[in-house]
C-alpha cells in the first residue's frame, strides 16, 4: 500500500453531499493534495462564499473522470479540480523525485497525457459542471536536464491546444501557478517519500489560492470597463504642468499600461478618467513615443474638473452600461473617497503608494481575472466603436425610421454550432435587460442539453454598414405536441431597438408553423433589471399574457408570433440601445447594496495588497489557524534537554499550538495523520536522520520520542565527526602529493 494512503482515513470518498446550495470544490490528482484543504478553507472564511472541498481517493484521476458515479462526476454545483503531475505517471516509490525520462518512460508520459485529454473531453459532454486542470511543477531532479524541460513543455502546449476545443474545460500552466504566487522552497523530498506530498506549505498556500482565484471568477459577474485617471497614474508627473514631453513612463507606469494592453485584449472597455486638460492629455496619447496605450485604445474620455463620480456616470450613460460594471484606477485617495461615496457600485481601486508596488497590485485584484475569453471579448472595442459611429448616423437622421434604413440592417437567425456555445453561454451569465427568465447556464450545460434533445439553441447574428455586431442574441427552446416552449430569450444591449428582437419571435413562429404546433410560449421572470423584455412582451402580446406558476407567460398564437414585425415610428429614442442604470423615479439604490459593494470593493483591494504573496497567505494561514494548549487530564511538563526542546519547537510549529509538553500525546492534541507526515519531514530535515512513519505512532510523545532519537542523533554526529576527519586527511594528502609532484 503507498504510504500516501495513511492520511485518508479522515477524509471521505464517496460522493458529494446532499446539500446543493453549498458549492463544491472536487479535487482529484496525482498525487496527495489534502495539504489545499487549509488554504481553501481560509479563502472560504476570506471571501464569504460558501463552499466545501472535497477529495478523491488517491491518484485516481482516470476513475474519477471516466466513472459516472465518482466525485467528480457526481458534483453539479461548483468546480471540478484536476490536478497532474507528469513525473507521478512513471514515480519510482523507491527513488521519488528521479528524473522521468531517465527512466526510459517518455513515450509513457505522452500516452497518459492524451488519454487525459480523451477523459476530459468524455467527462465534459457528461458533466455541465466546470472543470479546472492544473499542471503542476515537477520535482528539479525530474526537469534537471534540457529534453526533459522540452518534453513538460511540449505536453502542456499539446493540452492547451487539445484543450481550447473542449468546452468548459480550462487549462492552468505550470508558469501561471509558479509566476503568480513564487515560492523559495516549492519541492520537498521528504514528505513526498514519505507520502507523495511533493510540495512545501508554501506552495499548497499558493495552489490553493489559484484555484480559490478560478472559483471566484466563475462565482461572480465579470467587469466590463477599466476608467483610468491619468497623471501619476497613467505616467509619472502632470501633463498639464510637465508639457507632454516632461511626463515620464517610468518603469512601474509602463507596466501599468501594459497590464491594461492585456485586459483590453482580453475584452475589457479602457476609459478615461481624468481632472486635466483635454488637449494637454491628447497630446501626450498622440505623442509621447513610450506610451504601451494609444488613443486608438481608448474608447471613451471624461477629461475636465468635474467630479470624477460625476463622469464615471456620464459614461456608464454613454456606453449603455451599469456602473457596477466599471472597475475604477486612480492614485489619489481623495478621488478615489468620492467615487466610493457617490459610485459605490463601481470597484475602486487605490494606487499603492510607492509606485513599485503598482504591478503586484494589479497582478492580484481579482476582479481583472477571467474565466474564459471569447471572440466577442477581443473585438469589444471595435464593436463599441462602431455603435458611436450608429450614435452619429442616428442624431444626423430625421426619423428613426430614417436611421434604421441608413443603418442597412441584416439579421441571421441560425442553429448554434459548437463554437459559438461559450458565447451563448457567457451571455446567458452577462445579460440582465433583455432577458427573459435570466436563467444563468454553463458551456457545458448548453451543450448537453443540446445534445441530448432535450432544447434547441438558435443564435443571432447582426450586420450593418458600419460592421459586425457580432453574435447579439440567443434562444433556448424546447418543442412538444402543442406548444414551442422558450427556456431562454435575450438580446444584448448593443442591438436593441432595431427590431432584432421582433425579428425573434417571429422566427419561432415560423418554426412552430412549420412543425404544425399551435403556440410560442414565452415566459418572463421580473428582475429588477429586466423590465426592458417585461415591456417588449407586453407590447406584442399584452391580449395573450396569464400568469403560471409565480411567471408571467405570454402565449401566442403561431401565426401571430410569425406575423410580429417591427414598426418605428417617427421619433427618435434616445439612444439605440438602453443603459443599464437608474432611471429617474426608480427607487435609488438600498443601503445595504452600498454596504455591499463597499466591502466588495474593501476586500479586493485588501487581498491584492496583503495576499499577494504565497508566504503572507501561508503566515496568515498559520496565524488564524493558531491555538491553545487544549486542556488534557495530564499537566504541561516543559522540555528538559535540548533534543527535547528541538522538538518540540518542531510540534508547536506543525500543530499551531502556543506550547506542547513533552508527555503530551501528538494524536490527543490535535495531531492528524497528515500533521504526522509533516512532523515527520521536518524533523528529518532539522535532525538529519532518516525516521520512518511508523515512529510517530511508536512514540506519540516528545519525551519518547526524544529518547528513541537521542542514540540515532549520537551515532549521526559520530558518522559527521568521522566523515568530516576523512575529509581532513583526503585533504592532507591531496597537498603532499602537490607539493611532491611540484
Amino acid at each position: 500500500m503507498s504510504p500516501a494512503l495513511v492520511i485518508r482515513s479522515n477524509h471521505r470518498q464517496g460522493a458529494v453531499m446532499e446539500n446543493q446550495s453549498e458549492k463544491t470544490i472536487a479535487i482529484a490528482a496525482t498525487f496527495t493534495a489534502e495539504p489545499l484543504e487549509e488554504s481553501l478553507s481560509f479563502w472560504k472564511q476570506e471571501l464569504g462564499i460558501p463552499f466545501k472541498v472535497e477529495f478523491a481517493p488517491y491518484d485516481q484521476v482516470f476513475q474519477q473522470l471516466l466513472d459516472p458515479a465518482s466525485l467528480i462526476s457526481k458534483n453539479n454545483n461548483g468546480v471540478n479540480v484536476i490536478l497532474v503531475r507528469f513525473e507521478d505517471w512513471t514515480r519510482c516509490e523507491e527513488r521519488p523525485g528521479a528524473g522521468f525520462l531517465a527512466t526510459g518512460k517518455k513515450e509513457k508520459v505522452e500516452k497518459d497525457v492524451r488519454e487525459l485529454l480523451s477523459a476530459l473531453r468524455a467527462a465534459s459532454e457528461r458533466s455541465a459542471t466546470p472543470c479546472l486542470i492544473c499542471v503542476c511543477p515537477a520535482s528539479p531532479a525530474a526537469v534537471s536536464e534540457l529534453d526533459q524541460i522540452e518534453l513538460c513543455r511540449h505536453m502542456e502546449d499539446l493540452m492547451a491546444l487539445e484543450l481550447e476545443r473542449t468546452n468548459n474545460v480550462y487549462l492552468v500552466r505550470t508558469s501561471e501557478l509558479t509566476d503568480t504566487y513564487p515560492v523559495s522552497t516549492y519541492y520537498d523530498r521528504d514528505s513526498d517519500e514519505l507520502a507523495h506530498v511533493p510540495y512545501t506549505p508554501a506552495f499548497f498556500a499558493g495552489l490553493g489560492t489559484v484555484i480559490a482565484r478560478k472559483f471566484h471568477a466563475i462565482q461572480n459577474a465579470p467587469y466590463k470597463v477599466i476608467a483610468l485617471d491619468c497623471d501619476q497614474t497613467l505616467w509619472k508627473g502632470v501633463c498639464g504642468e510637465d508639457g507632454p514631453s516632461g511626463i515620464e513612463i517610468d518603469l512601474p507606469r509602463k507596466r501599468l499600461q501594459e497590464f491594461m494592453k492585456r485586459e483590453l485584449d482580453a475584452g475589457m472597455l479602457i476609459c478615461l478618467c481624468s481632472k486635466n486638460n483635454e488637449a494637454d492629455v491628447i497630446e501626450v496619447f498622440e505623442t509621447h513615443p513610450e506610451m504601451p496605450l494609444k488613443r486608438d485604445h481608448i474608447i471613451s474620455w471624461r477629461i475636465n474638473w468635474a467630479p470624477k463620480s460625476e463622469n464615471l456616470k456620464s459614461l456608464a450613460n454613454e456606453l449603455g452600461l451599469g456602473l457596477d460594471s466599471f472597475i475604477f484606477v486612480d492614485d489619489n485617495p481623495v478621488e478615489c473617497a468620492d467615487v466610493q461615496a457617490n459610485c459605490p457600485q463601481v470597484l475602486t481601486l487605490l494606487l499603492p503608494k510607492e509606485p513599485e508596488g503598482i504591478p503586484q497590485f494589479l497582478d492580484h485584484v481579482w476582479a481583472f481575472d477571467h474565466w474564459r475569453i471569447t471572440e466577442e471579448d477581443k473585438k469589444r472595442t471595435t464593436l463599441y466603436k462602431e455603435n458611436k459611429e450608429r450614435d452619429n448616423l442616428l442624431q444626423q437622421s430625421p426619423s428613426l425610421r430614417d436611421f434604421l434604413a441608413g443603418l442597412e440592417l441584416k439579421i441571421e437567425i441560425a442553429e448554434a454550432n459548437p463554437t459559438q456555445i461559450a458565447r451563448v453561454a457567457q451571455m446567458t451569465q452577462r445579460t440582465n435587460q433583455f432577458n427573459f427568465t435570466t436563467i444563468r447556464r454553463s458551456e457545458a450545460e448548453i451543450q448537453k442539453l443540446c445534445q441530448s434533445g432535450k432544447l434547441e439553441c438558435l443564435v443571432i447574428e447582426v450586420t450593418d454598414r458600419f460592421g459586425d455586431y457580432g453574435l447579439v442574441g440567443a434562444i433556448l427552446f424546447e418543442a412538444d405536441s402543442e406548444a414551442l416552449t422558450v427556456d431562454t430569450f435575450l438580446v444584448s444591449c448593443r442591438a436593441l431597438g432595431r427590431g432584432v428582437e421582433h425579428r425573434m419571435v417571429a422566427r419561432l413562429g415560423e418554426i412552430a408553423s412549420e412543425r404544425k404546433l399551435r403556440h410560442v410560449e414565452l415566459a418572463y421572470l421580473a428582475t429588477k433589471k429586466n423590465q426592458p423584455a417585461r415591456d417588449f412582451l407586453h407590447g406584442i402580446g399584452s391580449v395573450y399574457q396569464e400568469s403560471r406558476d409565480g411567471k408571467v407567460l405570454f402565449r401566442l398564437p403561431s401565426e401571430y408570433a410569425k406575423a410580429v414585425a417591427y414598426a418605428p415610428g417617427g421619433e427618435k429614442p434616445l439612444s439605440p440601445a438602453e443603459p443599464d442604470r437608474e432611471k429617474p423615479g426608480q427607487p435609488q439604490t438600498l443601503e445595504k447594496e452600498i454596504v455591499f459593494a463597499r466591502a466588495k470593493s474593501d476586500r479586493l483591494a485588501h487581498i491584492a495588497t496583503s495576499f499577494n504573496r504565497a508566504e503572507n497567505i501561508l503566515a496568515s494561514i498559520e496565524s488564524r489557524y493558531h491555538r491553545e494548549r487544549p486542556q488534557l487530564s495530564s499537566e504541561y511538563i516543559a522540555p528538559g534537554n535540548e533534543l527535547e526542546r528541538r522538538i518540540s519547537r518542531i510540534w508547536q510549529h506543525v500543530l499551531r499550538m502556543d506550547k506542547v509538553g513533552v508527555q503530551d500525546n501528538f494524536f490527543e492534541i490535535g495531531g492528524t495523520s497528515l500533521k504526522g507526515i509533516q512532523l515527520i519531514a521536518q524533523l528529518r530535515r532539522e535532525l538529519n536522520i532518516s525516521i520512518p512513519v511508523v515512529r510517530l505512532f511508536e512514540s506519540p510523545t516528545i519525551s519518547s520520542m526524544a529518547r528513541s532519537l537521542g542514540g540515532e542523533e549520537h551515532q549521526r554526529a559520530s558518522i559527521d565527526n568521522l566523515s568530516e576527519i576523512r575529509q581532513r586527511g583526503d585533504k592532507r594528502r591531496m597537498r603532499r602529493s602537490s607539493r611532491r609532484s611540484a
